[in-house]
């Protein structure tokens, strides 16, 4: 597995950062999006959109747990998910994850509640580390990449 480290010390950068994933994404791709709370996930999965060509608002699925996004106008049809409120991955059964994802790009927050998806070769691991004591330096990105992500890292 591929590593890849970026310095995103401002949301400039951050959003910069956003439209490389999204120029690379491919329908089945999984961004799955690790760091505690307050890290950038949801900041840089709206940069992902904004760079497929969502307008306007992107809310957290924090509590929806999943919001999908269609092609056009996106240039993918995405799902957004944020695990974090799930208690068990066998839960992902009664949402409906695997018919959401058919011919998607899923965007995972907290993806290690729905019991991680680095085992999927279409699967980009981004951890969002602060830089600094509460994270007045912006974040370090740390991408790992599975077999498909080979010579299109971000």
């Amino acid at each position: 597995m591929s590593e890849a480290r970026e310095s995103l010390p401002d949301l400039a950068a951050m959003t910069g950062y956003g439209a490389r994933i999204a120029a690379a994404l491919r329908p089945g791709d999984v961004v799955a999006l690790e760091g505690g709370l307050g890290a950038g996930k949801t900041t840089l999965a709206r940069a992902i959109l904004a760079a497929l060509g969502h307008e306007g608002e992107v809310p957290s699925p924090t509590f929806t747990i999943i919001e999908t996004y269609a092609a056009p106008p996106l240039r993918l049809p995405v799902v957004h998910a944020d695990f974090y409120r799930l208690e068990d991955p066998g839960e992902l059964a009664e949402i409906g994850l695997d018919e959401y994802r058919e011919g998607a790009v899923l965007i995972a927050e907290w993806p290690d509640h729905a019991g991680g998806f680095g085992h999927e070769p279409g699967c980009l691991a981004i951890a969002l580390e602060p830089v600094g004591e509460s994270g007045e330096g912006g974040r370090i990105a740390i991408a790992r990449g599975g077999a498909d992500w080979l010579g299109r890292l971000p």
